[in-house]
């Protein structure tokens, strides 16, 4: 039962893509059109395909689900614009594939726009206008349970929008909520490029957070404290080794307690697979593990992520 139960959180918290790129102009041969890579249609595909559009996904790391668009010249019937032959979720044969974020691979911290959640326009004009039409559509269209975890922009015309269900026990949106913004999203950025104040054909990328979002502390411990979480944190002490080793450590914790007052906090080991084997194979936490704590300051807290156990 608890197999199944992770197993179905992890389905849930899979990255699933749907993908119409950006504008390209059409191979000069059919030998050309034949070797190019071929566009994903606008479906839910299954997780065992490999996804080549996509770089980015990472289903065993970043479990966000996510669904890609363009905002284009269709009003002005440009070449962007569907064809009457098309169909509205077909995206075109030659469509290139979608770039990377320009700083993929990068160690996520806090604010960073992408795990570490927060909005960076990294100086971008049309960024703030981007970003308050994406407000626009989450306070007309959707309720309070759902909020920005991160935004961000690329000076070569991507947006990336990492939508927050605040009332989900991982704060993974489901696939609808995240069509849905996609098509509101991409429908109020083609009015606002109809009026000439943003550029034309930005690339929309929407996702949820996914397991490897950063939990700010100590502000996000009390929304994610009954869920295990890999916590990396400095050992405190005034001794000289710990002081001259700056020694980092991790494990797999759930939240005790937290003390704002004094900035520190309580942790006690996870009951999950990885801890348990220290107590031998098939064996649960000894009494040991169970009476263990660790109280750390705030500051010494230096990354929490959600953990997913596998039993």
């Amino acid at each position: 039962m608890a197999a199944a139960r992770a197993r179905a959180i992890r389905a849930l918290l899979a990255r699933c893509s749907t993908e119409c790129h950006r504008r390209a102009s059409p191979p000069s041969s059919a030998a050309a059109a034949a070797s190019s890579l071929s566009t994903l249609r606008r479906a839910v595909p299954s997780l065992s395909a490999p996804l080549t559009h996509s770089r980015r996904f990472r289903p065993s790391r970043r479990a966000a689900a996510a669904t890609r668009a363009l905002a284009t010249e269709a009003a002005r019937g440009g070449a962007g614009a569907r064809s009457e032959a098309g169909t509205e979720d077909e995206a075109p044969e030659w469509a290139v594939e979608w770039e990377d974020s320009d700083d993929d691979g990068a160690e996520p911290e806090i604010g960073d726009g992408g795990d570490g959640g927060g909005v960076v326009l990294r100086g971008v004009a049309w960024g703030q206008r981007a970003l308050a039409a994406a407000e626009e559509v989450l306070a007309d269209h959707f309720g309070d349970d759902v909020a920005m975890f991160a935004f961000k922009v690329s000076p070569k015309g991507y947006v990336y929008v990492r939508l927050d269900k605040l009332t989900n026990r991982y704060g993974c949106p489901d696939i609808e909520e995240i069509e849905s913004f996609n098509k509101l999203y991409k429908q109020k950025l083609d009015e606002i490029i109809e009026r000439g104040e943003i550029p034309l054909d930005l690339a929309i990328e929407v996702s949820s957070p996914g397991a490897e979002r950063l939990l700010k502390v100590p502000e996000d411990l009390d929304r994610f404290k009954d869920m295990a979480m890999r916590v990396q944190y400095l050992v405190e002490g005034d001794n000289d080794i710990v002081l001259n080793q700056n020694m980092l450590k991790d494990g797999i914790f759930v939240l005790e307690s937290v003390d704002v007052q004094a900035e520190n906090c309580v942790w006690k080991l996870a009951d999950v697979k990885d801890n348990r084997a220290e107590a031998g194979k098939g064996r649960p936490l000894n009494r040991k593990q169970k009476d263990w704590r660790l109280q750390t300051s705030f500051t010494a807290v230096k990354k929490a992520t959600l953990y997913l156990d596998s039993n």
